[in-house]
């Protein structure tokens, strides 16, 4: 299976591809859902790997592929600055998603 990145920093895509992982570069919205779509159209692509801050610019097909279960597996991925998300964000999910507190 391949991996692929969409990235909205050069940075990111060049640590990706040193990984051996392809990608592209996208600063409009209109550029994300291109790269989004076109990637979906790659063979045996099994991860989908998008920074947030690109995530951000396609948020409803984001959503769409996150929520539907199939391959590619989307994965937002933080950039070199680091997450937008809160510190204690998966401890909130898994407690909204079951209702157990943890910690």
């Amino acid at each position: 299976m391949k991996a692929f990145v969409v990235s909205d920093n050069h940075d990111t895509l060049v640590g990706m591809r040193l990984a051996g992982i392809s990608g592209c570069l996208v600063h409009t919205s209109g550029e994300a859902y291109a790269a989004l779509n076109q990637a979906l159209k790659m063979k045996d692509l099994g991860i989908l790997a998008i920074t947030e801050k690109a995530a951000d610019l396609a948020p409803d097909l984001v959503q769409k592929l996150t929520e539907r279960g199939e391959l590619p597996l989307l994965v937002k991925i933080p950039d070199r600055y680091g997450s937008q998300r809160e510190a204690d964000f998966l401890t909130r999910h898994v407690q909204e998603a079951i209702g157990v507190k943890m910690g």
